[in-house]
């Protein structure tokens, strides 16, 4: 049964005063507690979670993360959970729900899944607000020379709409808007979404959204939401939102839940704030970073660990069956036919994560995901491979067993954490030349030949280096379904370039959105969206998984 959540903060060490309660179930906790000194003798260690290349129903990451966390309190370890707010997207659309599953996952899941505590709701009327007051001030003369067809903030919505990508507005006559082309992005891509992410305090928030570049003028000036006026009223909104939420796994572990980018299209990772609170109120704090290392992980380290001087002490790798034998040339639909053989052709794909983790001067554990089904031969392929490169390895059942399945993966952890010391190595340095930060990430992450720019992209490069934009990090938009840009191309690819297509400057959040291949900031939702299983019975939510 779910405990009160004044009673989790209690034993977590939240100062009453500091829980701002959201009926018996959630809470937020004040950021002012971040002011506070930390009770331990000790900073709290931080441990990340990250996987290799998912197959398209991904392949358990938040799932290991709860089901670790509950296991670090089996054994008596002081902890708390770090994680991303599920989008409604996924929710509706292919991948379900994002709080886990089995016996390892968040409570209220269906709160969490939907509105939760309006952090979502606040971030898109904060994007939306500042883009309305664009488009009026262009319908009110255009003091500040805003050239329209130079305009970089689109809206957004956190709903897969493909219908929503380019749009017209201002449509009806004069009394209507000035007529223009823009489109919507989903709300993970928001840089508002971004930088409360990446925000240390209200104060640097305030800061980030004042320099958040919005438009050009025709004379090429760089025109942002402070000229415009908005950052006030953008911080009005998000006042409630900025501060992280506390919420507990099905057995009673803590977990700061706070934040939602993509990190196929954005940085991935759950808030500073909540990261920090996590650690300042336990001594290990377990979060995850999205889709696979090259993902998520990357931005992890290259943009949030940078940015806020965060480090880890240790790094968890999960695994599948399923995606080794997918990486192995299976087709989707056999995934579940016992297949050794196709796992071992998959392991190139692991060992290129395994990989990328030492590019950081990390050292792996690698977390096979347990599936009903999965059989003695295959995991042995799997576990014999991790022998090979004197990797520790577990078989964690946490989705079947909560957290006594992920005991032996936590002790390993532990292990890792305790006697790890060396500060991790970022890929490249900010000041580096832009194309040559890309180049990095590509080369070293993916396996790349080399970079290519797009025209168009080439042009966008020259706006960022004429607006003195190019010491900012890259924030690289790619496919999660590939380590190349190509969708197609499985396991461990070699022998091709990455396509840059276009740049995005999110000044605020303090990165360069770099768009590869044919990535799409507002997804679409599937033939069969998971929409069409949910439904309200007897005032019970059914089908959201």
């Amino acid at each position: 049964m779910t405990r009160p959540i004044a009673e989790v903060a209690t034993e977590l060490g939240v100062p009453p005063e500091l829980l701002i309660p959201y009926g018996h179930d959630k809470a937020k906790i004040h950021s002012d507690l971040l002011l506070r000194p930390r009770s331990g003798a000790q900073p709290g260690r931080l441990v990340l979670v990250s996987a290799m290349t998912p197959t398209p129903a991904g392949e358990g990451k938040t799932t290991t993360t709860i089901g670790l966390g509950q296991a670090f309190t089996k054994i008596g370890k002081s902890v708390c959970i770090a994680l991303r707010e599920p989008s409604l997207g996924p929710c509706m659309g292919i991948k379900g729900g994002g709080t886990g599953g089995g016996k390892s996952h968040l409570v209220p899941s269906d709160d969490i899944n939907l509105h939760f505590t309006g952090d979502f709701h606040a971030v898109t009327s904060a994007h939306n607000l500042l883009a309305a007051m664009l488009d009026n001030h262009l319908y009110f003369g255009n003091e500040l020379g805003i050239d329209p067809r130079r305009i970089l903030w689109k809206r957004v919505l956190d709903m897969n709409d493909r219908a929503l990508r380019r749009a017209v507005i201002g449509l009806g006559g004069h009394r209507q808007g000035v007529p223009r082309e823009t489109g919507f992005d989903i709300t993970p891509a928001s840089e508002v979404m971004a930088m409360l992410c990446l925000a240390e305090s209200a104060d640097d928030l305030r800061d980030r959204i004042h320099r958040t570049l919005v438009a050009i003028t025709y004379d090429g000036q760089p025109v942002t939401a402070e000229k415009l006026g908005a950052a006030g009223a953008m911080l009005a909104l998000l006042r409630d939102a900025i501060h992280p939420n506390l919420v507990q796994t099905v057995e009673g572990t803590p977990a700061v839940v706070h934040g939602g980018p993509f990190a196929n299209i954005a940085h991935g990772c759950n808030s500073v704030m909540a990261t920090r609170t996590a650690m300042h109120l336990a001594d290990w704090t377990i979060t995850e970073a999205g889709f696979g290392f090259d993902l998520g992980a990357e931005k992890f380290f290259d943009i949030k660990c940078v940015s806020a001087g965060l480090d880890t002490a240790a790094v968890v790798l999960v695994a599948t069956l399923r995606a080794l034998k997918m990486h192995g040339g299976v087709a989707l639909a056999d995934l579940d036919q016992c297949d050794p053989a196709a796992v071992e052709r998959g392991l190139p794909n692991l060992a290129k994560h395994i990989e990328n983790i030492g590019h950081f001067g990390e050292r792996p554990v690698v977390a096979l995901n347990h599936r009903a089904g999965d059989t003695q031969d295959e995991i042995a392929v799997v576990r014999g491979f991790c022998e090979r490169l004197e990797i520790p390895f577990a078989v964690s059942t946490h989705f079947a067993d909560g957290g006594q399945g992920a005991v032996e993966l936590a002790r390993l952890v532990v292990e890792q954490g305790e006697k790890h010391s060396e500060r991790f190595k970022p890929l490249y340095d900010w000041a580096d030349p832009v194309e040559d930060k890309i180049r990095a990430v590509a080369q070293t992450m993916y396996g790349a030949d080399d970079i290519v720019l797009t025209k168009n992209a080439r042009r966008e490069l020259k706006r960022v280096h004429d607006l003195g934009y190019e010491h900012l990090p890259v924030c690289i938009a790619k496919t999660p379904k590939s380590l190349s840009d190509d969708t197609r191309r499985l396991g461990r690819p070699t022998g091709f370039d990455v396509t840059v297509s276009g740049f995005e400057i999110n000044a605020g959040a303090g990165f360069l959105v770099v768009l590869t291949g044919d990535i799409l900031r507002m997804p679409g939702l599937p033939r069969r969206p998971q929409a069409e299983a949910i439904d309200l019975t007897d005032g019970k939510i059914q089908g959201l998984r």
